[in-house]
């Protein structure tokens, strides 16, 4: 039961709704973002014992086909997210949780919004801060919760809120969980320095408003001992501004109001739909093959009305080498079509009321191959002293995570992730 609370409450996460500036080299299947989110409710804690996980990632990309720059230039990019992630049980019933970090990043390709190398667009910083409640009701089989969270970087700011519903079976083998997430935020006008209406110094940038509307939907079920399996659909609505204001767009004929094409070609920015619907739908089975060898498979397929259709495949192996130290390979395979509105560098035509260069939206294939760790011995690594309250506190587990990504756009990337595990009476 305790498996399935924390596998259907994890799968009815809402994914996050992406932002202009932060590094997200594929949108579909979350390659490249830290998994710094947690959910607001993970299964039973002891009631007076506090969480607290420290993660960390590290992720560094390189590629060709930079979306500043029209479809060409570096695609360069390193990013450093740390975060903490507290669950304090307020009783038997009732457990607050907080998320609290930043993303520190420096892109090559952000680098180039005003043609100047060094420019203040070179590297940033994103801080973002999320807290839940969730209660366990008097029938002890339902639990809902409630959040609400806040993300700024220079050129947005973000607002969301949540709430969560997840209903167990008096056997403990079956849930519905059901997640909604609305997300509101403020998007600066940052135009490529060139296109600017006051010139290459011109500030008075402006600003635009987009709206996020996610909602998820997870069914978990136990069909043997061996076997559990978990079907979810995850719907997202998005309107506002969808386009990224500082991606060029290089286009193959010219307009006269535009002026002599540049060396680079006629240049605008990148223009698309403000109404966005994305119908992914998902599969998830786990199978304990022996005491030792666990097999764990996804399968996604995406759709949305810019034209794009995903399939997405994953497997992960989890091996328990000793009773304290479990390995887990894995392994991800994504295929996409191109978005309607997607033409590589110069293959745009000025007619077109739509368009973008951005290789996120382009038809590729990606895969994604890694290693990761687990070490929780049972009475934990050691036992430390906090610097108040006179507590003792548990260093409980350590779990490290490599991925190598690459894509048939050239595109390859790597990360590594840490998680540090503390208890606190």
């Amino acid at each position: 039961m305790k498996f399935l609370l924390a596998l259907g409450l994890l799968l009815a996460m809402p994914a996050a709704a992406w932002a202009q500036g932060t590094p997200t080299p594929n949108r579909l299947d979350g390659s490249g973002v830290p998994a710094t989110a947690a959910p607001l409710s993970r299964g039973p804690v002891s009631v007076g014992e506090t969480e607290v996980d420290i993660l960390g990632s590290y992720y560094q990309q390189n590629g060709d086909h930079s979306a500043v720059e029209g479809g060409i230039g570096t695609q360069h990019l390193t990013d450093v997210s740390p975060a903490i992630v507290l669950n304090v049980p307020l009783d038997s019933v009732t457990r607050l949780s907080a998320n609290v970090g930043f993303d520190y990043y420096a892109s090559a390709s952000t680098d180039r919004i005003d043609q100047v190398l060094s420019s203040p667009s070179a590297q940033d910083v994103r801080y973002h801060a999320d807290f839940g409640l969730a209660r366990l009701l008097a029938d002890k089989l339902t639990t809902v919760g409630v959040g609400a969270g806040v993300s700024k970087e220079y050129d947005y700011l973000s607002f969301n809120l949540v709430g969560s519903y997840a209903r167990t079976s008096r056997d403990g083998n079956r849930q519905f969980s059901a997640t909604g997430q609305v997300f509101i935020d403020r998007v600066t006008l940052i135009l490529p320095a060139e296109l600017r209406p006051g010139g290459t110094r011109d500030r008075k940038y402006g600003s635009d408003n987009r709206q996020s509307f996610n909602l998820s939907l997870v069914y978990a079920q136990v069909l043997s001992k061996r076997l559990q399996v978990a079907i979810s659909a995850e719907p997202v609505a998005q309107r506002g501004l969808l386009s990224t204001p500082f991606q060029r767009v290089y286009f193959a004929d010219s307009n006269p109001l535009l002026g002599a094409p540049g060396a680079l070609g006629t240049a605008k920015a990148e223009v698309l739909p403000r109404l966005r619907y994305k119908y992914p739908v998902g599969l998830r089975l786990t199978y304990y093959a022996t005491d030792l060898v666990q097999l764990r498979g996804f399968y996604r397929f995406y759709n949305d009305n810019f034209g794009i259709r995903a399939h997405t495949f994953e497997l992960e192996t989890p091996v328990k080498v000793t009773p304290f130290f479990t390995l887990y390979p894995f392994y991800r395979y994504h295929t996409q079509t191109a978005a309607n509105y997607f033409a590589p560098y110069l293959a745009h035509s000025i007619a077109d009321e739509f368009y973008t260069s951005d290789y996120d939206l382009a038809a590729f294939s990606a895969q994604k191959l890694g290693l990761g760790f687990r070490y929780a011995p049972l009475y934990g690594l050691s036992r430390f002293k906090v610097p108040f309250g006179n507590r003792v506190a548990k260093f409980k587990s350590l779990d490290l995570r490599y991925g190598h990504y690459w894509q048939t756009t050239g595109l390859t990337a790597n990360v590594v992730s840490v998680d540090l595990g503390f208890v606190m009476p």
